[in-house]
């Protein structure tokens, strides 16, 4: 019998604010390196033997989990249609956002952000965001960014089907860890420069977010 599990507060507070809050931490840590992918369950593999492997995987590392549906209704999958269940299971390695290994009902990846924010939209054009998935790693740090991406390899060879990945860090694509350390470099020399800007030149009153974050890119220098 199929189980509903309820986001847990981790998973939920990603989604909490929708606006910009105004505080630096908040505009800080939505940049940073990330990886994007999708694709599909593969029929002829089993969900509950992916989710027992990915939970075995985590519990080595020690990261939290969290388990959505164990089974899915095999006619449902392959379809446009969907309901607004999860199956599956994602992973949460420290200052990481979950790394999903879930779906809906139609087979298709999709995280929790994803259906909470496109789940009900009309609009066509969206349609593909739904299936998009993002996670940050960048402040996982170097060596958690590797253990996902080998995860992703594993699982997706095993179990799934048309899945696709842009790593950031290029590590996904050439497994070369000199070259991920030296995107990881540019992305801290670049995020650890903005926040330098943003402390030590607040947005005039009559200033919109768009012209101050522009003034402040601008004072960014090159790295070199």
């Amino acid at each position: 019998m199929e189980t509903f599990f309820p986001f847990p507060p981790y998973i939920e507070n990603l989604f909490s604010c929708n606006e910009l809050d105004g505080t630096t931490h908040h505009i800080i840590h939505t940049m940073g390196l990330s990886i994007y992918y999708s694709g599909r369950f593969n029929p002829q593999a089993s969900l509950k033997a992916m989710i027992e492997e990915v939970i075995d995987i985590v519990n080595v590392h020690r990261w939290k989990f969290h388990l959505f549906n164990d089974t899915f209704c095999f006619e449902d999958l392959g379809k446009t249609e969907y309901d607004k269940k999860l199956f599956g299971i994602c992973f949460i390695p420290p200052g990481c956002e979950p790394v999903w290994l879930s779906f809906l009902s139609n087979g298709r990846m999709c995280g929790a952000d994803n259906l909470q924010l496109f789940g009900n939209s009309a609009n066509k054009e969206e349609e593909e965001y739904l299936y998009l998935i993002s996670s940050k790693t960048q402040y996982s740090g170097i060596e958690n960014h590797k253990r996902i991406i080998h995860i992703l390899k594993y699982i997706s060879e095993k179990y799934l089907l048309y899945f696709s990945m842009t790593d950031e860090g290029e590590y996904w694509e050439t497994g070369d860890e000199d070259l991920l350390k030296e995107i990881f470099s540019s992305y801290n020399y670049i995020i650890d420069s903005f926040s330098n800007s943003l402390e030590n030149n607040p947005r005039r009153s009559d200033e919109s977010y768009e012209a101050y974050f522009t003034r402040i890119l601008k004072r960014i220098p090159d790295e070199s």
